[in-house]
């Protein structure tokens, strides 16, 4: 019995090794440049990474190879580019054969209810939808308009914050990023899901969003094999399966809540992000969204625009201090702009100031708050810099090296 058990072992395992090692063994001539790679344990090494982790790595061995390389992470090729070009190349020119997105790896694939969410959608009818809904719903010039009350009373509360936080460190300095986060996140609370919540409430959802995000490059491992890793590493997946019920349990009363509230509307009723996802129909399946993919949805909306938009201001301002000249000629045009007797810059006065525009662009140029654009798979080969992108293959462009590339 025990030999019979041990020939079947033999036999599965030498059955996994196979297909990746002939992957390997046909693909790699035309692939572009990489390091060596052993299959299955090449995978393990890299998963155990975060992008940000891989990032300096993958500078060196570009330096080495070039602007385009290849690792193998999991089953597929995965190629980084860093050159401006290339990726021209890539998405203006051959957008079509690189639309797609890659399919979620497995802890992705249950934060993202089955890649119901526009940054992990496949390109299919499911992706332009949801899409479609969020840029004209709520991101419509109109629409962010309607918005101009809650960024005023998000500017508030920062400016408020600030203040007492100056009059706390006795003439030191004062660390703004934790404001910018807080009222960021108010402001994005407020359009999700419609209301002004107290800062108890506030920091519940905070707590768990910011739990998720932090902890998901240590569950990056579980994505290894995971019906393995379901086994050897059960504590982890059972940490993973609590933060997302934590997660659940703090948005799905706030979405029930909602719901509850549309049925008799009050006079300041303003359409939030969540409105807009009850009616929705999937065209391939012919249902409405689901609970469990509506909090998905309301996650990524926050999770999206409270750090990168919190990094972005952290680093302007530290360059504005950095930099008195900068400081200097934004204050002169702000006065040249703003009347003396107003308190405050009003927002249709912001763009008649081209100064601050600048700073702010080269502020994101130079200080992206994401130094990868969001993940493409190929349709089909296709030929990069004479070099082969094979047909499911993952896709990463480094944003970053790009903007800091003269």
């Amino acid at each position: 019995m025990e030999t019979w058990l041990l020939i079947l072992t033999t036999l599965l395992l030498i059955s996994l090794l196979l297909k990746p090692i002939l992957s390997l063994l046909l693909t790699t001539n035309k692939l572009p440049p990489g390091p060596t790679s052993v299959p299955i344990i090449s995978s393990f090494l890299w998963l155990r990474k975060s992008l940000p982790e891989l990032e300096p790595i993958i500078r060196k061995l570009q330096a080495r190879y070039g602007p385009i390389i290849t690792l193998r992470i999991g089953s597929r090729p995965t190629v980084f580019i860093s050159n401006r070009f290339l990726a021209h190349q890539a998405l203006i020119q051959n957008g079509a054969v690189f639309a797609d997105r890659p399919p979620a790896l497995a802890t992705n694939r249950i934060i993202s209810s089955n890649q119901h969410n526009i940054t992990s959608a496949v390109y299919g009818p499911t992706w332009p939808l949801l899409r479609r809904n969020l840029t004209s719903e709520i991101l419509h010039p109109s629409r962010v308009k309607s918005y101009c009350g809650a960024r005023k009373w998000v500017l508030d509360i920062l400016a408020n914050r600030l203040t007492e936080s100056q009059s706390k460190s006795n003439g030191g300095g004062v660390k703004v990023v934790d404001h910018f986060q807080y009222t960021m996140f108010c402001l994005l609370v407020l359009m999700c899901f419609g209301d002004k919540l107290d800062e108890n409430q506030m920091s519940k959802i905070k707590e768990v969003q910011r739990g998720l995000i932090l902890s998901l490059g240590r569950f990056n491992i579980l994505n290894f094999w995971p019906s393995l890793t379901k086994i050897l590493l059960k504590n982890r997946w059972q940490e993973f399966f609590r933060i997302r019920k934590a997660q659940e349990d703090v948005l799905l009363p706030l979405i029930r809540a909602r719901k509850d509230a549309m049925v008799n509307k009050s006079d300041d009723y303003v359409l939030c992000y969540l409105d807009t996802l009850w009616e929705l129909e999937l065209p391939d399946e012919k249902r409405k969204l689901n609970e469990k993919e509506i909090i998905s949805l309301c996650s990524e909306f926050l999770s999206a625009g409270t750090d990168t938009t919190s990094t972005a201001l952290q680093w302007i301002m530290a360059n504005i201090v950095k930099y008195p000249t900068i400081q200097e000629r934004l204050l002169a045009e702000i006065k040249g702009v703003v009347e003396e007797t107003e308190e405050e810059v009003k927002e249709e006065d912001l763009q008649k100031m081209p100064y601050l525009k600048a700073v702010i662009l080269e502020g994101l140029r130079r200080h992206p708050p994401g130094h990868f654009a969001l993940p493409h798979s190929v349709t089909h080969d296709v030929v990069l810099d004479g070099y082969v992108v094979p047909k499911n293959g993952t896709v990463n462009f480094m944003v970053a090296d790009m903007g800091w590339d003269p």
